[in-house]
């Protein structure tokens, strides 16, 4: 079932009910996404070598948030991400934003996520240079997710980094070959502090209710590293559901896939066609967004440094 015929069939109604809180952004997304692979986004001419036959085939759209498109940019991220990979141990590790928060990164979405980024690179950074921990320089791939498995808006950001950082005094490479990198409750509460005094600068009012508990912070093993680079580039590009998992559109309604994170099971979620087109284009970043970042020695900056490191 193609997300193209959805909104086809659901865009007028879906206009008419969220018309005030949709954004330029969704509006492009969705012609973009009809465009796609039509004769409307333009025709490429190609004809073979050997019995000389012409096909005339239709451009993608290059929208990031389109399911069938960017998957040649996926490649080349993996690819690209593989060549930085180390032979130490890696670790995942994820920040999420408390749900009291959401509606302030929802309204601010573009500062909201680059603060995001800096402040729990920063307690990363903090850690990495504790002589307990690892006691240098770090570098690190940081990917914004902006959804949870039933789609809801959710946004947390995930670090993949290596066990190991550079003792920039003594010029050394310091790896630990551990099963444990971070105190999880140390780097919630410095992700606290620095992400709440930079709303502050921002001059964006705290919600009543914001407790110590809610700010959760997951630090896991990810062996190589690549697998869970796989996990990431899944919603790097083309959208952030696959066309194969909507099963179901009867009635005015549409149905789609999603596993349970604790169980592990798939469940079938429902909603009004309408609502359903909502839940997707309400992730679409803003234009120019950049959804994955390097930092640290893994940074483009720092190729030499990376290349001095993997020799």
């Amino acid at each position: 079932m193609e997300l193209a015929s959805l909104i086809k069939e659901y865009r007028n109604r879906f206009e008419t009910k969220y018309g005030s809180r949709i954004r330029p952004a969704h509006i492009r997304a969705m012609n973009d996404i009809l465009q796609c692979r039509t004769p409307a986004a333009g025709e490429i001419i190609v004809q073979c070598p050997d019995c000389a036959k012409i096909v005339h085939l239709s451009h993608s759209c290059g929208h990031r948030s389109c399911p069938k498109c960017q998957n040649h940019e996926t490649g080349v991220w993996l690819d690209r991400q593989r060549e930085k990979l180390l032979p130490v141990p890696y670790f995942l590790v994820t920040f999420t934003v408390p749900a009291v928060l959401r509606p302030i990164a929802w309204c601010h979405q573009q500062t909201f996520f680059n603060l995001l980024f800096e402040t729990s690179v920063a307690a990363l950074r903090d850690l990495g240079s504790d002589d307990r921990f690892l006691g240098g320089a770090i570098g690190m791939t940081g990917v914004l997710h902006t959804n949870s498995r039933k789609l809801d808006f959710h946004p947390h950001v995930h670090f993949l980094m290596p066990a190991g950082a550079i003792d920039v005094k003594n010029r050394l490479w310091k790896r630990k070959d551990w099963h444990f990198l971070f105190p999880e409750k140390a780097l919630a509460r410095l992700f606290r502090g620095k992400l709440i005094d930079r709303i502050r600068q921002e001059g964006w009012i705290l919600p009543d209710g914001l407790r110590k508990h809610d700010w959760v912070v997951s630090c896991k093993e990810a062996g190589s590293g690549e697998p869970a680079l796989k996990y990431l580039s899944r919603y790097l590009y083309r959208g952030i559901i696959a066309e194969k998992r909507i099963v179901e559109n009867n009635d005015g309604k549409v149905g789609f896939l999603y596993r349970e994170s604790r169980t592990g099971r798939w469940k079938k979620r429902i909603l009004p066609g309408e609502d359903f087109l909502w839940l997707v284009l309400k992730h679409v970043l803003p234009r120019g967004f950049r959804r994955a970042r390097d930092f640290g020695f893994l940074h483009g900056n720092a190729r030499k440094k990376l290349r001095l490191v993997q020799l």
